[in-house]
């Protein structure tokens, strides 16, 4: 028998060590999305976590807002995105092979607030709110504000509104909010990811939710919508808000609970909340989606997506109340993982 030297045992194991290793790289799943700023924060740390626990699989998710995620999407430059106003039907039209729509999460959209000497505890009642984003209302000492808050003393100081700048799904939301409560809104600037807000210097806008937050926290006599998350990650002040009940009620998981407790998907999985129902509902408690498409070409990315869905539905909804989010009630959470089935 021919002797092996070590030179060649060390060949072999070079070139079998090699194999494994290229086998190992030709496995490594590289995924791609845009979209919501509103979720964010969360999505971040799933992602992360995923990455983890899955070596082979880097996700990279770019906030840069409904609008620009659901256009990522279209044009196929992404392998999935996110959006806080869902998708609308002639959009997934444009998308050959279909969409599946997934609700992954769902915040709150809150009122955060700058006002000298830091009061806490500012009620707006439903039929104020939406004139101080008509520009209406442009006084912090206003009667209508002053008068639902006896206990502050508010300053003779002008509203500064920030709204955001760039197409948002969180503008959509909140505008259909207030289009839900307002007949002179649902008639003025209406709803949608981008609106035509009132002319006046008084209003400002900023990019993405950390804008928004970030140039309320820098202006005095400001008040801006945000996700619930950026307000508490910037220690913003929030207002109370007046549900349909006529209770004021704060934002935080407690309210956004009981809004999703009255939600009934539809077969679509896109359900909108824009005026709830219910005595401790929050009034602007919103699902947030994923996009994904139903034929991705990718086999291994297929599979890898639909484990990442299961996992953000198990594990990351554990993660959900400490981000300031507010985890899926089980009926949606069975209706996601049945849809995630069509992800191929």
């Amino acid at each position: 028998m021919k002797r092996i030297s070590p030179a060649q045992i060390g060949a072999i194991f070079f070139l079998a060590f090699s194999g494994i290793n290229l086998s190992l790289a030709a496995e490594t799943v590289r995924l791609i999305g845009s979209g919501a700023s509103f979720p964010f924060p969360l999505y971040s740390a799933w992602f992360k976590n995923y990455s983890r626990t899955h070596k082979n699989v880097n996700i990279d998710y770019q906030a840069k807002g409904s609008g620009a995620g659901i256009q990522d999407f279209i044009n196929r430059t992404v392998d999935f995105a996110a959006s806080d106003a869902a998708m609308k039907p002639e959009e997934m039209a444009r998308v050959p092979g279909g969409v599946q729509v997934l609700p992954m999460t769902a915040g709150e959209i809150v009122l955060a607030y700058n006002l000298p000497g830091n009061p806490k505890e500012l009620k707006l009642p439903r039929e104020v709110y939406p004139e101080i984003f008509l520009g209406k209302i442009t006084k912090w000492n206003d009667p209508k504000l002053q008068s639902a808050n006896p206990q502050i003393k508010l300053p003779d100081l002008p509203i500064a509104v920030v709204r955001r700048a760039d197409s948002s799904g969180t503008t959509f939301v909140f505008t259909s909010h207030l289009s839900a409560i307002s007949p002179a809104f649902k008639n003025g600037p209406g709803a949608g990811m981008t609106v035509n807000w009132p002319s006046s210097d008084k209003f400002v806008a900023a990019p993405k939710n950390d804008g928004v937050a970030a140039t309320v926290k820098q202006t005095p006599g400001a008040i801006g919508y945000i996700e619930y998350a950026y307000a508490i990650g910037a220690k913003l002040n929030m207002a109370s808000l007046q549900n349909k009940a006529g209770q004021f009620v704060p934002p935080g998981p407690e309210g956004g609970i009981a809004t999703l407790a009255n939600t009934q998907l539809p077969e679509d999985l896109i359900a909108w909340i824009f005026d709830p129902e219910g005595e401790k509902s929050y009034p602007i408690t919103t699902f947030t989606w994923m996009l994904f498409y139903k034929q991705n070409g990718d086999p291994k990315k297929a599979e890898t997506l639909r484990d990442v869905v299961e996992y953000c539905l198990t594990e990351g909804q554990k993660m959900s109340p400490k981000l300031g989010y507010i985890p899926l009630p089980q009926n949606v959470v069975e209706a996601n993982r049945a849809a995630a089935k069509n992800i191929q």
